[in-house]
This record gives structure tokens, sequence and C-alpha cells, in this order.
């Protein structure tokens, strides 16, 4: 995977760009990973130039090619799931997972509010997806500040 340009960036906003690399490259069947922030908007990216770095000359194996549809994708979500959980009285939502037929959409949340979500293929192992998920949030949980959510939007804005 090419990894976005992290040149003048914080060594946390580094470590979270590389972060998310990792769980893209090391997970089996992820084709995409977004943070977004609790307000909807995208904070990081897989794909911050609208195209699957993994595979740069392959087709996109995302929702319709963009990053900001799957940022869309699991903002509503989320939205809609703390909805439910607060009409059901079911306190907060931790994880939500969505299985299709021709892929999977998991969405958790992180510390802060912001939401993690991965798009993966139909045969993989949620298990395993979910389990990278939580390393995932519990690294970066701590350290996604005001100040590194600020940072992280302009990145992305830059990028795209």
């Amino acid at each position: 995977m090419t990894a976005p340009s992290t040149f003048g960036l914080s060594t946390e906003a580094r470590n979270l760009h590389w972060l998310l690399s990792n769980l893209v490259e090391e997970v089996p069947g992820v084709h995409s990973v977004t943070v977004v922030s609790s307000d909807g908007l995208m904070l990081l990216s897989s794909d911050p130039g609208h195209h699957n770095a993994a595979e740069p000359a392959a087709p996109q194996s995302g929702p319709r090619g963009s990053s900001a549809d799957l940022a869309t994708i699991v903002s509503g979500i989320g939205s809609l799931t703390v909805g439910a959980a607060k009409l059901m009285d079911g306190g907060g939502v931790k994880q939500t997972m969505v299985a299709m037929e021709e892929g999977s959409v998991f969405v958790m949340s992180i510390s802060d509010g912001s939401l993690l979500g991965v798009h993966a293929a139909p045969d993989c192992d949620m298990g395993v997806i979910a389990y990278h998920m939580a390393l995932f949030v519990g690294r970066a949980g701590h350290v996604l500040t005001p100040e590194l959510r600020s940072e992280l939007r302009k990145s992305m804005e830059s990028a795209q």
C-alpha cells in the first residue's frame, strides 16, 4: 500500500496513519478503512486519493470507489445505531456489523465519539477484523485530541 504523505504532520498523526495502513495491509479481506469524527467528517482514510492505494491498477473494491462514501456510510450507521440504543435504553454502542452478500461493513466506537469503519470482503474472518479494530481503537482512542482531529481534517482536505 502506498501510504499517504505524512510530511509535516505531528508524530501522533503519523502514528495514526501508520496504524491505519497496518490494519489494511495485515488483515486479510479488508478493502478500505476510515476514521470519522463525531460530527461526521472523515479524519483518516486508507485511500485519501479516492482510489485503492493497495492496488493502484486494480478496479476499486470499496463502496462506489470513494473513501468519502465509506465515511458517509460509517457516519450514517453510527448515527442510526446510537439513536436505536437510546430508544431501547441500551447504553453506548460499541460495535456494529452489517453483513451483505458481497461484503461487510464494521463500525466501532472510539473513545472520543469518533468512529472506525472497515469495508471487508464477504468471506472475511469477522472475529479477526473485530480484534484488529479493537487494537486500533485501543491505540488510537487516547490520542485523538481536539488538536489532532483538527490536524487530521486539514490533512484530509489538502489530500483531496
